[in-house]
């Protein structure tokens, strides 16, 4: 097959793979709603059983699907001609509306354990939650000061990246196993008659709602570890003018002063050189995730 023939092959497979993916978060989240509404006591914020309902609702929403929609964003190939600047506070905005979701769904838990006399963090669930959400707030911040704001050196940055992606994935894969020790955890308490043994219709949908999660995170780790996907180092290399930037688009000195006017040899030569450099740093790993 013509290289174009296989590239229009592979971006089907990516697009099939990321309407799948999509389907599959959106499903889960109705499902969440179908559970708390249909079979519990909706949502509220009252301190009754309704309080508690955000949490499912809320993790899985935020710290499940827009997460794992965050992680994958750079992969998406008509966002390869935007910049990746641009590209970086999406994605710095859609974990920290995860992170946001995440918090109040903490708080809801154990704002209703507290009217209820309930103790908290007593369960494994809850110790591996909330050390998630420790993880990804230190994720986020860590992840502004490097890499959004303009302080850090392109060295340092493309020395990071590998940590903070591979922490990021690690992070998504200890939420997805959270939340189904969660929603177990949720139904043994909850079903008493006719019990969880019995598998009644709340069981049944709240297994396969368990096996969505699975689902949705295996596609996406899947597609975040497929190097042919990542964002073409090509993309992200700029023509540069006179006056060079560095990979993450901070200014460096220019070689030229006012008074000189080298001829366009030299200036080709020059830019040349500056645009292998930020391929150089690009390929150290910042292509991956933010």
């Amino acid at each position: 097959a013509a290289p174009g023939s296989r590239k229009m092959e592979d971006y089907g497979r990516f697009l099939a793979l990321l309407g799948s993916t999509l389907l599959v978060g959106f499903v889960s989240v109705i499902l969440s709603l179908v559970w708390v509404f249909h079979y519990r006591e909706g949502l509220s914020w009252d301190g009754s059983p309704g309080e508690f309902n955000w949490h499912p609702v809320l993790v899985i929403t935020g710290f499940v699907f827009i997460q794992g929609i965050a992680i994958i964003v750079y992969r998406l190939p008509w966002t390869w001609k935007c910049s990746k600047l641009l590209m970086k506070f999406i994605h710095a905005g859609l974990n920290t509306i995860a992170m946001i979701l995440a918090i109040v769904s903490m708080v809801a838990v154990f704002e209703y354990h507290n009217a209820k006399n309930i103790p908290n963090m007593y369960s494994l669930h809850s110790w591996i939650g909330l050390t998630a959400v420790i993880f990804y707030s230190l994720q986020l911040f860590l992840g502004f000061a490097v890499f959004l704001l303009p302080f850090v050196p392109a060295h340092l940055r493309a020395v990071l990246m590998p940590i903070h992606v591979y922490s990021g994935l690690t992070i998504f894969a200890t939420v997805i196993a959270t939340a189904l020790m969660g929603i177990t955890e949720k139904l043994i308490f909850s079903l008493k008659n006719p019990a969880y043994s019995a598998s009644p219709p709340e069981a049944t949908l709240v297994n396969c709602l368990g096996i969505l999660l699975v689902i949705f995170g295996l596609l996406i780790l899947w597609m975040a570890s497929r190097p042919h996907w990542k964002r073409p180092p090509a993309e992200n290399a700029k023509i540069l003018r006179p006056i060079a930037t560095t990979p993450e688009g901070t200014e460096v000195e220019s070689t030229m002063t006012n008074s000189s006017h080298p001829d366009k040899s030299d200036l080709r030569i020059n830019t040349e050189a500056a645009r292998k450099q930020n391929i150089k740093f690009d390929e150290a790993g910042q292509r991956s995730t933010m």
